[in-house]
């Protein structure tokens, strides 16, 4: 490595990692399936320890599909500023479709205040279902360029 440009990085603080999470609108999900990999960028929230992502399907979903095979998702989070200042953050955990009560907790109003508006491609606006996942975090990792 004697010719390759490097910098080096050091962890985050709990305080950073919180304050990323809960102020960037959106990550990388990556789910696996059968020794393949599926990684989409979705919206999400985090709240007090929990982070929720927004996932919506019109009936045909390959997320929805790569979902229910996948025991420990990654959500990734980062940035490059213009100066080349950086931060990542690695969330892992399983994924829980929030039912019932919780489900509630995340009515419309709920759901337009607590994530970036939802982005439609092809899909007929009136056969689009949203579903709310919980990550439960099993483990979070934030790095940073260092001083």
């Amino acid at each position: 490595m004697e010719h390759v440009e490097y910098v080096y990085t050091v962890g985050m603080t709990d305080e950073a990692v919180r304050e990323h999470l809960e102020r960037v609108d959106t990550g990388v999900l990556a789910l696996a399936a059968d020794g393949d990999a599926y990684a989409i960028p979705v919206a999400h929230h985090y709240d007090s320890g929990s982070l929720y992502v927004r996932l919506s399907t019109d009936g045909s979903s390959t997320k929805l599909s790569y979902l229910e095979e996948t025991k420990t998702a990654c959500f990734t989070l980062y940035d490059i500023g213009e100066s080349g200042d950086s931060w990542s953050i690695v969330v892992t955990g399983p994924l829980r479709k929030l039912t019932g009560r919780e489900r509630t907790q995340f009515d419309e109003a709920a759901v337009n205040e607590s994530f970036l508006e939802l982005r439609i491609f092809d899909e007929d606006v009136a056969a689009v279902d949203l579903e709310i996942f919980e990550l439960e975090v099993e483990s979070i990792t934030g790095r940073r360029t260092g001083d």
